[in-house]
């Protein structure tokens, strides 16, 4: 599994449809494409969302990144992501 991570910004209708119901279906979503949420946190700013997500490859985070952005109505910015220790470890 593939650690990614998730920079989200709701739409002006998305932000009306905030529940924990639909934070349910995107949990199942992501686990419907082999994968696990790790953790997610609401934000101020410019980002609204941050998701950590675990997922078997590339082409699963493409899908569910685009399924979310559907589901939620949250533009998402994916980008893998490894430890710092697994980072130095390839840089050795």
């Amino acid at each position: 599994m593939a650690t990614y991570i998730m920079f989200g910004r709701y739409s002006q209708d998305a932000i009306g449809k905030i529940s924990a119901e639909r934070t349910q279906k995107a949990t199942a979503l992501i686990e419907q494409n082999g994968g696990k949420l790790r953790e997610g946190y609401a934000l101020l700013g410019e980002t609204d969302l941050v998701i950590i997500v675990d997922l078997p490859d590339t082409e699963r985070a493409m899908k569910s990144s685009v399924a979310l952005s559907k589901l939620l109505g949250v533009s998402f910015a994916t980008m893998p992501a490894i430890s710092v220790s697994e980072f130095d470890r390839i840089l050795a």
